[in-house]
């Protein structure tokens, strides 16, 4: 049996089912002529060697036919042992290591096991005048033959009836022989090589891996072609599909469980069917000296492997476990530390698994290349919804697809719905809770700013985020610490809140779709439901709203309304004719940008606001007075170009960042800036009005100087202040070349750093760059 990784993975196509190997005096015109035709009769495909001169030696081509085909008949017959050619073939098939199926034809077992009697007397003449190491290698064929379970002549009354046995195991066979048919999966020679790499086949050792990959991203695909590609090498293999699914406790206990659960891999693993154990020690017991193949497919729960895989002693040397799951928590809990992380096919692989199901073809037809490329980006790159979409656009003609792309945009197919929603559904109701607010809200934002927004929520929410990601569900980038979600699960998640209250959104807790938010806005329809709302406001040209918009949402937390474009075409006009006499109380984010008052409603208390983004507005103060900002972490009021003054932030003693970048109104800071222990970050960019100021006075420096909260301030000249933040000093009103920016002072230059290395590391540290 072929044992390399090299040999493992190699890429077969069978040219044949069967390859017979016969004495042709015996049998050819009489048992072989019928068993063939049997063959031909079940679709069975068989090597014939009509064409192949006989000789001593066997060719190339006959070896080639050997290893092309899935199973050998081997029809050992009276005078089978006395041809060279025969004996050679035999060796050839041993060393093949191919399924073998013998038949005794009018010749005892045992009389070839032992080479004895009328056979073993033909093996002897056959020997004469060979080399000792040739007689050797046919002796151990022709023993290792032998000592497979096959059919008998003697057995048999009826030679028909025989044959037929024997086609139907060998149909049997055939149909439990893994095809090849993954050869051509997109990728899949990348996959099987990272795969192979880990599950190092060549070692001894019972080795455990998962695969592991969000729901639809291919893993029961991939896995099923790895085992196919390794089957030959195992004598005892196993693919348990949806264990998730097929395996549930039901009415049973856990001990109860694990026993159905076992007699089921069992009767497979040993091909012993309607199998009943009574023990969980039976799997050890059966398995430990067995060199098995086991893959067990989506799972998503411990007693599963508990009751199936639990030690690798259960198992005999060089078997190999593959489990695959959405759950990576359930791989490190049970310990397998192999993890190959099955990641999204690149654009190109994923316009050609398109394509395949839309079109039949690898690449999109002339005309429909745009077509095939938009909806591949609607599928996010996902196979499953790739292989979906493609399928249900295949055979229509170009007019037809186009057709189907609007609903394809604003809907997700009900079969990729149908798998995604499995994945929220096993979810807990708080990490459900979460799942939402992030596929409404916070999807490519930083996961600290969500879990500051969420922190008291009383949902968990670093323990949740943890489960999301282990789950697949969301990926937290290493590079920025930002949460992402796939665009297909966003709109699942936003079609479980639409779910909520289809005719009336007002009674969903998110609002993300702009005509339901101008809806529900203007007409004054929002209730306690609702917590959250995200809108793109660049995308709405005209708006009303009255000063109760916001009115009977008194649960509200979260309001974004933001612009992604800048554009002066995209400009969004806000009538507001009464003003704004409502903002909820229990507001933690409140963005929204180009806000249109001149100051925040006088009924306003933001004692739970942690991020106060009001970016480009049309303030003049804030509010009068002091207000309760416990809670306030991020304080952004950048080109807020009216902006007079800053009010009295005595009670935000938790802020981090302050942005007044060209607040070109703004003249002062107030003393309370002092009492500010944590702030980090304080950007008065282009205020220049305060630059103005500062040099007719020095009261803001002697306020700055006196704060010991940003760090270092110092004074440098009347017309500039120095604030460092860690290593970096960013100084606020120097003017350099007619052009007022920030620039670094050089004391704080690191020796081996340039100025420009400086310059790039501080940008990412400081929000200076409004």
């Amino acid at each position: 049996m072929a044992d390399s990784s090299s040999l493992a993975l190699q890429s077969c196509h069978w040219r044949h089912h069967v390859f017979p190997s016969f004495s042709g005096k015996d049998v050819r015109r009489t048992f072989l002529s019928h068993l063939l035709k049997e063959f031909r009769r079940k679709g069975i495909r068989t090597f014939i060697d009509n064409d192949i001169k006989r000789s001593q030696m066997i060719g190339p081509e006959l070896v080639k036919a050997i290893r092309e085909s899935k199973i050998v008949v081997v029809v050992l017959s009276r005078t089978y042992a006395s041809s060279s050619w025969c004996l050679n073939e035999l060796v050839e098939i041993k060393k093949a290591s191919k399924k073998v199926m013998p038949v005794f034809y009018e010749v005892d077992p045992s009389d070839v096991r032992k080479l004895r009697g009328e056979f073993g007397k033909t093996f002897e003449e056959a020997c004469i005048g060979k080399s000792e190491e040739m007689k050797q290698s046919w002796r151990e064929a022709l023993v290792y033959v032998a000592n497979i379970a096959g059919q008998s002549s003697q057995n048999w009354d009826n030679e028909a009836y025989m044959i037929e046995k024997i086609v139907m195991s060998i149909s049997n066979e055939l149909n439990s022989i893994p095809s090849r048919d993954s050869d051509n999966l997109v990728g899949i020679d990348a996959h099987m090589r990272e795969m192979d790499s880990l599950l190092c086949l060549e070692s001894t050792e019972v080795k455990m891996m998962g695969i592991w990959g969000p729901a639809g991203i291919g893993k029961t695909t991939i896995a099923r072609a790895l085992f196919n590609r390794l089957s030959e090498n195992f004598h005892h293999t196993i693919f348990m599909e949806n264990v998730k699914g097929s395996y549930w406790r039901s009415e049973l206990d856990g001990y109860g469980f694990k026993l159905r659960l076992q007699e089921q891999f069992l009767s497979e693993v040993i091909d012993h069917k309607h199998m009943k154990i009574h023990d969980l020690g039976t799997v050890k017991e059966r398995l430990q000296d067995l060199k098995v193949l086991v893959v067990l497919d989506d799972v998503d729960r411990l007693e599963q492997l508990d009751a199936l895989v639990e030690q690798s002693q259960w198992f005999g040397s060089g078997s190999r476990i593959i489990v695959t799951t959405e759950n990576k928590q359930l791989l490190r809990a049970y310990g397998i530390k192999l993890i190959y992380e099955l990641g999204f096919p690149s654009r190109s692989e994923s316009l050609q698994i398109f394509c395949h199901y839309a079109f039949g073809q690898s690449a999109a037809p002339d005309g429909c290349i745009e077509l095939a490329t938009e909806i591949t980006k609607l599928a996010g790159y996902l196979p499953l919804a790739l292989k979906v979409l493609g399928s249900s656009l295949r055979g229509m003609n170009k007019d037809e697809q186009k057709s189907a792309l609007p609903r394809l945009r604003s809907s997700l197919n009900e079969d990729v719905r149908n798998v995604l929603r499995v994945s929220y559904d096993g979810l807990h109701e708080k990490d459900k809770s979460i799942f939402l607010h992030i596929a409404c809200l916070f999807s490519r934002e930083n996961v600290d700013y969500v879990k500051q927004l969420l922190a008291s929520s009383g949902l968990d929410v670093n323990f949740g985020i943890q489960v999301l990601a282990n789950r697949s569900l969301i990926y937290i980038s290493r590079c920025n610490h930002t949460i992402m979600m796939h665009s297909l699960l966003e709109q699942l998640g936003r079609e479980v809140v639409c779910e909520q209250s289809f005719d009336e959104p007002g009674k969903r807790q998110f609002l993300v779709d702009a005509s339901d938010i101008y809806d529900v806005l203007a007409d004054n329809t929002g209730t306690g439901a609702v917590l959250g709302i995200s809108l793109d406001i660049s995308k709405i040209s005209e708006w009303f709203l009255n000063e109760r918009s916001f009115g009977g949402m008194h649960n509200l937390m979260f309001l974004k309304l933001y612009k992604t474009s800048s554009s002066s075409k995209n400009q969004t006009e806000l009538h507001l004719p009464r003003g704004l006499d409502y903002l909820p109380r229990k507001l933690r984010l409140l963005h929204w940008d180009a806000y249109p008052m001149t100051s925040m409603p006088p009924s306003f208390r933001p004692e739970f606001l942690v991020v106060l983004n009001l970016r480009e507005s049309k303030l003049e103060t804030l509010w009068e007075g002091i207000q309760p900002l416990r809670s306030l972490t991020h304080m952004d009021l950048s080109m807020s170009e009216n902006l007079k003054e800053i009010p009295d932030l005595s009670k935000a003693v938790n802020i981090e960042e302050l942005c007044l970048s060209y607040c070109r109104s703004l003249v002062t800071l107030p003393p309370s800036i002092k009492n500010l222990k944590k702030l980090l970050v304080l950007d008065m960019e282009c205020c220049s009005k305060m630059e103005n100021y500062n040099r007719r006075s020095s009261d803001n420096n002697r306020v700055l100087a006196e704060s010991g909260s940003i760090g270092h301030v110092r004074l440098q000249e009347p017309q500039r202040i120095s604030m460092s933040t860690g290593n970096y000093r960013m100084v606020g009103f120097e003017q350099d070349r007619n052009r007022r920016s920030p620039i670094l002072d050089r004391e704080s230059l690191s020796a081996q750093q340039t100025i420009d290395e400086q310059l790039h590391e501080a940008k990412k540290h400081l929000f200076w760059d409004c």
